[in-house]
């Protein structure tokens, strides 16, 4: 497939690197920006065309923001998107801008008037990569889209849909895709916060938890996790957080981020190594 159009990736980590490689194989051509050295490098050493800076690239069509996200103050930092798209308004009018990152509910449609002016067409398709299992979980999977208007969906579902081969799940309102990223990941982390607490429970009664979660989940309706080192890595721990500073109705979820934390110190009192 010949595509005229050029497509940049805005932030080449683990979810941008593997989305600019998969955009670039089904025919466009693709550049990538991001502030590390090493990950354009790394983009580069894999064919992407890389610029240094977003002015040092050529007019694009598509912006696809895979920036990471954070915390500041234990509040939920969304400068590294607006800071972007700032960027993106210096350079000229994209034809369709993606936010991939995870966002807290709002923050599109706050671009998209106080940044964008509301003259871009702004989807959200936020990721569900996991590096652990690319080729059934990467970039290619049942994903949510939500749009600022109509025009921006049809411009969307034509991008992900039609020439990336990406399914999709339309999701009635922009807030309603920024929302599910949030708790699809708060909701994963409260089940292993339970699988923990169950460990610690079969511990007290001197039970062997394996054997008490393989009888457990011969029930068609029931799926405990492992228990494993706690729960690490940037996403779970950050989203999670995020769903708690956006409610006061957060008391499970307070209580899943507090059992965690009592499940790491008893495997250091176990003697057993917390990553």
């Amino acid at each position: 497939m010949i595509v005229a159009e050029k497509v940049c990736v805005v932030g080449l980590g683990e979810v941008g690197l593997p989305t600019a490689l998969y955009i670039k194989d089904k025919g466009f051509e693709v550049w990538g920006y991001d502030i590390s050295p090493n990950a354009l490098r790394r983009a580069e050493e894999r064919g992407i065309k890389v610029g240094e800076s977003l002015h040092k690239i050529p007019p694009i069509n598509i912006y696809v923001i895979c920036v990471s996200t954070g915390l500041k103050n234990s509040k939920p930092d969304m400068s590294a998107i607006y800071d972007i798209c700032e960027k993106i308004v210096e350079i000229g009018k994209p034809r369709l801008v993606s936010i991939e990152s995870t966002v807290t509910p709002g923050t599109c449609r706050k671009v998209y008037e106080n940044v964008f002016n509301k003259e871009v067409s702004l989807v959200h398709v936020p990721h569900r990569y996991w590096s652990g299992d690319p080729e059934h979980y990467g970039v290619k999977q049942l994903r949510v889209i939500g749009s600022i208007d109509a025009e921006s969906l049809e411009k969307g579902l034509k991008f992900y849909r039609d020439e990336l081969k990406i399914p999709l799940y339309i999701a009635p309102s922009i807030e309603v895709a920024e929302l599910c990223k949030i708790a699809e990941n708060a909701y994963r982390y409260v089940q292993i916060a339970f699988a923990e607490e169950l460990k610690m429970i079969c511990d007290e009664l001197e039970l062997d938890f394996n054997e008490v979660r393989e009888a457990c989940n011969t029930k068609w309706n029931i799926e405990i996790l492992e228990a494993r080192d706690g729960i690490k890595g940037h996403c779970l721990p950050k989203d999670i957080r995020y769903l708690i500073s956006l409610t006061s109705f957060n008391n499970l979820l307070k209580a899943a981020v507090e059992t965690d934390q009592i499940y790491q110190a008893f495997l250091e009192r176990k003697g057993k190594k917390v990553n």
